[in-house]
């Protein structure tokens, strides 16, 4: 579930970008919000509705990379990540269902 209809190797996987932690859901079904307008647009779903609460969210996705993301991030916290689509996601998560966006963003944290 990485980039969908988008070519990961035209992403400039160097520029960094300042993301929020808008949802912490359960089993690392993390909803993070775009904090830059230069974000590669067709990554990210632009207005998304939780079908649990009826929060609607702008600029999202979700975290594909959940096994290094870290944990001092809480919800509500700003920090700073590249797009990282060469990361190895191989990790144990839980099956719990939360709901999160469609499109999902492997990263890495650069500074949270």
């Amino acid at each position: 579930m990485s980039i969908i209809g988008c070519n990961k190797e035209s992403i400039n996987q160097e520029k960094t970008f300042t993301g929020t932690l808008v949802k912490q859901g359960i089993c690392l079904n993390y909803v993070i919000q775009v904090n830059d307008i230069d974000f590669p647009q067709e990554l990210i779903e632009k207005i998304w509705i939780d079908e649990f609460s009826d929060i609607e969210y702008k600029n999202v996705f979700a975290l594909e990379s959940v096994c290094d993301f870290p944990e001092s991030i809480r919800e509500g916290s700003s920090f700073e990540f590249i797009i990282d689509n060469k990361k190895e996601n191989n990790c144990a998560v839980c099956l719990a269902y939360t709901p999160v966006p469609n499109k999902y963003i492997s990263i890495t944290v650069i500074k949270g």
